[in-house]
């Protein structure tokens, strides 16, 4: 027998002809398989469009902020908690239906407590219209209580440089 060494002793090198069986054959695969890969869609980007004057607020919308100092304003109105929880379920009836959201603008300094409070008293306001649109069924026909949807921002102060 022989194993291809001198003097009858075993070869040391490696058979490198499997192995180049074996990367012709990948080298095959991924030619072939590169052309599917590459496949583009055509894409339309939006163009962005500048008018003169910025468009006008939705009058259903419904704007709640917090100033730093703790003070409370619906809409342009500046109002206590109590008077939140009062006037906030009239305003969710006027709005349609599933289209009930109040946007909450807190300023970064209010302690969060404050925040609570109005998220409590929107809560409040969507439960107090839900019963009133059940009792009132015929004045509000369409209508339900609904949730209301809540956006929160929250309004960062600007500190400016000093200038020398």
């Amino acid at each position: 027998m022989d194993t291809g060494g001198a003097k009858g002793k075993a070869k040391t090198d490696i058979n490198v002809t499997p192995l180049i069986d074996i990367v012709l054959v990948l080298l095959i695969v991924f030619i072939v398989m590169v052309p599917g890969l590459s496949k583009a869609m055509k894409v339309v980007v939006p163009q962005v469009v500048q008018t003169a004057t910025p468009p006008k607020a939705d009058p259903n919308n419904i704007l709640i902020q917090v100033d730093q100092d703790g003070t409370m304003t619906l809409q342009q109105d500046k109002i206590d908690a109590q008077g939140l929880k009062d006037k906030l379920p009239d305003a969710v009836m006027l709005q349609p239906l599933n289209y009930r959201k109040v946007f909450l603008k807190v300023d970064e300094d209010v302690k969060f407590q404050a925040m609570v409070d109005v998220l409590d008293a929107v809560r409040v306001a969507s439960e107090t219209a839900k019963k009133k649109s059940l009792e009132n069924l015929d004045k509000f026909q369409g209508q339900d209580g609904g949730d209301v949807k809540v956006a929160v921002s929250l309004k960062k102060r600007i500190v400016a440089a000093p200038v020398s």
